[in-house]
């Protein structure tokens, strides 16, 4: 032990104060285990503080104000002015409300916190290095451990965020003015989302993608639907095109891309978003000291449990291969390791895990596409209910897009939904929740949806699959 070193005991250490060790923190806490949390940052981790919250923050003012300023149709002639600095003061305020929030409901339930890097020392216990001179380390013996570090951004070469030129996303959501004009790499979530988004508020937007269409992951049809709206909105998208570089220019810099054949492009702008994809981080931590492997590109592979190799270490969220990197999905893993810990019988079962993604319009998923479901073996019954139908839609002057349930012929059992439209985040769980208690197409379209609303056009969806829609022409 080092001069200054104090040593302390947990019977459940949790490395990373995100979505996911939070969480598993708390209901570690819950089940009785004397619980300790550490955390480098900030609690919340990056889905709080960088990510999930700043961003949807963004997002709803940017189409706020564009909204006002494009209601002509409606009878409503506005010019709204955004304040970037009032506006980013707003959406820290909702930051600091949810993490302060965090930090008392550990609190609450008897967590410890500590404030630190964690490195194993061996197998049941980390050091703990303090921030800032003076400050010292500790260890910590543990019983159990749940790491729950979470992910960085992807850096490529030749984008170094450390310029004031180039921005990461966590860069742009703590931006307190607009580019002129921005070159986006990447067409992703990330990307669509903040190209939208900064589209809203007055820059002159350019997306430059490697692939073929924006949203890889995406059916085709769906992405068809945000690229077509990213499109009205001005922003200029140049697929087959990897970023190779910049330069500054006298007005601003040069982003320069490269295609397979050799073929470059240069594209103006005043700054570049760097939109390429997350990476885990487990490189940080002396994995080694542990007897803990990582894989060749820093996950862990992990049981029903989310056991790594090392039966009483625990991994969950964006460490763990195999699954999205969703912070819900890290809640709900940090929640099964911390009952699995208590003794409960629990496993992680991940058939239906909705997703979103807050582009305009948004889009929502949960379960098998067509294909995947007939790559499985069932034969499919497919219902889709466009928005332009519905009369909530229409009265809110958003109707582009469409709700897309896939079932079993055979049985009726909801296998999957896919929608792109508004609301389309909040429609989905009602999908979600279906799969989940084993729903048939009649149990969704015999129940009674209010009307009128945008779930409605759920209720449609499973009707069409049965061939008794009454709003929309059946399949």
């Amino acid at each position: 032990m080092v001069v200054g070193d104090i040593a302390t005991g947990t019977e459940v250490l949790v490395i990373g104060a995100g979505p996911g060790g939070y969480v598993a923190a708390i209901r570690a806490a819950q089940q009785g285990l004397d619980t300790t949390l550490v955390e480098k940052d900030a609690y919340g981790g990056t889905c709080l503080n960088y990510g999930c919250i700043p961003s949807k923050a963004l997002i709803t003012s940017a189409n706020l104000a564009h909204e006002a300023g494009n209601a002509e149709e409606m009878g409503i002639h506005a010019d709204p002015v955004v304040d970037m600095s009032q506006l980013r003061d707003w959406k820290d305020g909702v930051v600091d409300q949810l993490t302060g929030g965090v930090e008392k409901l550990c609190k609450a339930n008897g967590v410890n916190l500590v404030e630190g890097t964690a490195r194993f020392k061996d197998e049941n216990a980390v050091r703990i290095a303090h921030g800032g001179e003076g400050q010292g380390s500790e260890t910590i013996e543990f019983e159990h451990c749940i790491i729950a570090t979470g992910s960085r951004v992807i850096q490529i070469p030749g984008f170094d965020f450390a310029d004031e030129q180039v921005w990461s996303s966590r860069d742009a959501l703590a931006a307190d003015t607009v580019p002129d004009r921005l070159v986006v790499v990447g067409g992703g979530y990330i990307g669509m989302e903040l190209s939208t988004t900064f589209a809203k508020l007055g820059s002159e937007v350019t997306v430059v993608e490697m692939l073929d269409d924006i949203l890889p992951g995406y059916e085709s049809d769906v992405a068809r639907v945000v690229r077509k709206r990213a499109e009205e909105l001005g922003i200029d998208m140049n697929f087959g095109e990897g970023a190779s570089g910049w330069r500054d220019e006298d007005d601003g810099i040069i982003v320069t891309t490269e295609t397979e054949d050799g073929e470059e492009a240069e594209y103006r702008a005043d700054k570049v978003l760097v939109a390429v994809g997350r990476s885990p981080v487990t490189d940080t931590m002396e994995l080694e000291n542990a007897g803990i492997e990582a894989d060749e590109r820093g996950f862990f592979d992990v049981d029903d449990f989310r056991r790594t190799d090392v039966e009483h270490i625990y991994a969950v969220g964006d460490v763990v291969a195999d699954t999205p990197m969703l912070a819900h999905v890290a809640s709900k893993e940090g929640i099964v390791a911390a009952e699995h810990i208590a003794g409960e019988p629990v496993a992680f079962d991940s058939q239906a895990v909705p997703a979103a993604v807050f582009t305009d319009p948004e889009i929502g998923t949960v379960g098998m596409t067509e294909d995947e479901a007939e790559e499985m073996g069932f034969t499919t019954a497919v219902g889709q209910m466009p928005f332009r139908a519905s009369g909530r839609a229409l009265t809110t002057g958003h109707a582009d897009g469409f709700v897309r349930i896939v079932a079993d012929d055979d049985s009726g059992f909801i296998l999957g939904a896919q929608i792109v439209g508004p609301e389309a985040s909040e429609l989905v769980a009602e999908v979600a929740l279906a799969i989940e208690m084993g729903a048939t197409l009649e149990d969704v379209a015999s129940t009674i949806h209010t009307h009128p609303t945008l779930a409605e056009a759920v209720m449609e969806a499973a009707e069409n699959a049965l061939g008794q829609a009454i709003h929309t022409l059946n399949r």
